[in-house]
This record gives structure tokens, sequence and C-alpha cells, in this order.
């Protein structure tokens, strides 16, 4: 004996698609030549091993100075890959640049703030949308009441190797040691009142104006807006001492603290 499902049992939705941001690092293509840009790359790996294992990367356009023809978009990829390296789409470029990455397999991302929303799906017979096509400007975000701000996250004990905290929108307080391995990040200022051996990076959002404070400065990485330091190229920073990090056009300054 079979029996038919009622028909007026409800259907659960197999899925949903939201909208959702990200935490991601934009890889600008100052160099379209394949062959510079992954050993680079790999220097990088050597000097700060694990930054980049297994990330996902945005690919920057705007600064390329090439052709679309000439730019190997698959064996960026292939090679990316190869490097435990994963790239995901690309940002800026000229439309012609856009659909020769789309090519490889790098379809054009857009930033937009805001919290997560809904989806919708499109009909089936909607055809979609060009790959060129300009995308909507993001809705400006609400004002806040004057004299009111967002609060700082504040983390009050020791972040793990491992661990990575992100701090969104907002500074970042850690009352303890960033340990080796650690990460943290913030849209604003990173204070870290304790030792920072682990990995800082403030600025999010493009916000040039953030800085890294830290009572103890002995960091693997310290990045500000996409600018950033490995431990071997800190220069003259006073290792081991309170020290302010922040940008000054593109370099990075060290000041000591007290």
């Amino acid at each position: 004996m079979s029996f038919a499902p009622s028909p007026s049992a409800p259907r659960l939705e197999p899925f949903r698609l939201r909208g959702a941001n990200f935490n991601l690092l934009v890889m600008r293509l100052l160099d379209h030549r394949v062959e510079a840009v992954v050993p680079a790359l790999g220097d990088q790996f050597r000097r700060a091993p694990g930054f980049l294992r297994f990330a996902p990367i945005v690919v920057g356009l705007d600064d390329i100075q090439a052709r679309p023809h000439e730019v190997d978009f698959a064996g960026l990829v292939q090679q990316l890959r190869a490097i435990e390296i994963v790239p995901i789409g690309t940002v800026g470029g000229t439309p012609e640049m856009r659909v020769a990455a789309q090519g490889a397999g790098l379809p054009p991302l857009r930033m937009a703030g805001g919290r997560e929303e809904e989806v919708p799906l499109p009909p089936p017979s909607a055809a979609p949308p060009p790959v060129y096509q300009a995308p909507p400007p993001a809705p400006a975000p609400e004002p806040q009441p004057q004299g009111i701000a967002q609060a700082a996250m504040v983390i009050d004990q020791p972040v793990r190797a491992g661990q990575r905290i992100w701090a969104q929108g907002t500074d970042l307080i850690i009352v303890g040691t960033v340990n080796r391995g650690a990460e943290v990040i913030a849209d604003g200022n990173i204070h870290v009142y304790g030792r920072l051996l682990g990995r800082a990076i403030a600025g999010g959002q493009d916000n040039a104006d953030a800085r890294v404070f830290a009572m103890n400065f002995d960091p693997e990485l310290v990045s500000i807006a996409g600018y950033y330091a490995v431990r071997e190229g800190l220069g003259e920073a006073p290792i081991g001492k309170a020290v302010m990090a922040r940008l000054v056009g593109e370099h990075m300054r060290f000041d000591p603290l007290g």
C-alpha cells in the first residue's frame, strides 16, 4: 500500500540566497605579467608564512597598463591556485578588461555596505544582465544622531594562534596579547594593550586614517588600508616598545609612544 503526499503539506525551501559583507584582500595588479606577480607573492609567503595561504583574493584591475588580450588571466588563476591562493573575482578596470577576466572565471564584483539582505532569485525566463553592466551605487548609510558613535569592540582576553577577530565598522581593542598566528582586523583603529605578535589589519573600507597602537610591538604583519609590512620589512620600527603605526602617503610609519 502506498500513500500520496498530502496536497496541503508545506513545501520546504531547499536554500536561500543572502547578500553579505566579507573582509577580503584586494590584490591590485601593478604589473600585468604573471611571471612577475606570482614570484613576488611567493616571496611574501616566505616572509609571512600562512598569511595568504588559502586566502580568497579579489584582483584589482584599475592599475593595469595593458590591453585586455595582453593579460593572461587564465594563467594567473592557475598559478595563484598552485601556490594555494584562491582568486574569486575582480574589481575596477574597463568593461573590456572585466570581460577578459570573466572568461578565465573571475567575475566582476562590486563593493557594497549595509546589513545582510535577501537576494531575490530571477524568474526562470529572465535573461542574465550584460557582464559589463555598471552596478547600482550602494545606498548611503543612515546618519547617526550627532554625538553618538558606534562603540568599539573590546576583547578582554588573549587572542590565540589560529583565531581571527574582525571589528566591522568600528575600532578594535584587545586587552591582552595577540599571539603569533592570530589575526585581528578592524575597519577602524586597532589598540593592543599587551604584546602584538600576530597580524594586525586596520583601516578596512580603504580608511587610510586608521592606526595600529600596541604596547609591545613585534607583529608578524601590520596593514592599514591595504598597505602592509611584514616582520622583516619593519625597518627602524622600535620592536618590543610601545608603537603607533600609521600611513604617510603610501608608506608605513612607526612612531614610539610615550
